[in-house]
């Protein structure tokens, strides 16, 4: 009895951490293509809705936490690059 109840939550969760990983999947996705458009000011912003998604991920234990923060800190050096492009 007890392992049937556990695998219905382990299917609810399924879902729930499939769900959460897609968006967050399509928010970095989103960023990097504003990204490689050079508009600084979109792509910050595209950027921190995906750090955003990152971080839920990571606090809900869907990805590490050491996996968010390498996935965060690739985008800031792609961001900081077309940062610096648009200033020379």
């Amino acid at each position: 009895m007890p392992a049937e109840k556990s695998a219905r939550v382990s299917q609810r969760r399924r879902i729930v951490n499939r769900n959460t990983r897609s968006s967050t999947r399509t928010r970095i996705a989103t960023a990097l293509d504003i990204i490689s458009q050079e508009d600084k000011d979109q792509a910050t912003e595209a950027v921190k809705r995906a750090i955003q998604g990152l971080d839920r991920a990571a606090k809900k234990g869907v990805i590490h936490k050491n996996n968010a923060s390498r996935r965060k800190s690739r985008l800031m050096k792609r961001l900081n690059v077309v940062s610096e492009k648009s200033i020379t």
